[in-house]
């Protein structure tokens, strides 16, 4: 399969509206959880929307984040300074992926070990640059996933 042929995470999703799906389907949980709810407490309406941006510029779609929302600097904002513990940010992720399921992206392996690959890297930077103290870069592009090593299989 050529590079042309291998569509992005963000294509082999569903596009915006599998990120957006994805979205509300996780922040429903969040909100209602002991331990990371209380992050999230003072969280505007449309944020499950604006982190449906994020990850489908990441995946591939549209750098509608960048264009809208300001790019990194603005996710790097919204994270300094919270002091994510490990199990915060376990959580996090243990939650976005039932809503994974929920929401019905795709699970082949090849899809789910991308985006679990992305998902456990973000938040581990997220975690980092949330600490007292932490000087992370102020000016970075938004990452841009793809498939790593094992690209979709087509017969």
């Amino acid at each position: 399969m050529t590079d042309d042929a291998v569509p992005t995470l963000y294509a082999w999703a569903g596009g915006a509206e599998a990120f957006e799906r994805l979205t509300e389907v996780f922040y429903r949980s969040v909100v209602k959880d002991d331990l990371i709810g209380p992050l999230f407490a003072h969280m505007d309406a449309d944020h499950p929307k604006h982190v449906a941006m994020w990850l489908s510029e990441v995946f591939g779609g549209p750098d509608r984040y960048t264009k809208e929302r300001g790019g990194y600097t603005v996710m790097l904002r919204h994270h300094l300074g919270k002091a994510i513990t490990e199990p915060q940010r376990r959580r996090w992720v243990d939650l976005l992926m039932d809503a994974a399921d929920e929401a019905g992206l795709p699970d082949d392996p090849e899809f789910r070990a991308a985006f679990a690959g992305y998902i456990e890297w973000g938040t581990r930077l997220a975690r980092h640059n949330s600490q007292p103290g932490a000087t992370p870069p102020i000016e970075a592009p938004v990452p841009r996933w793809g498939w790593g090593v094992a690209p979709p299989y087509q017969p």
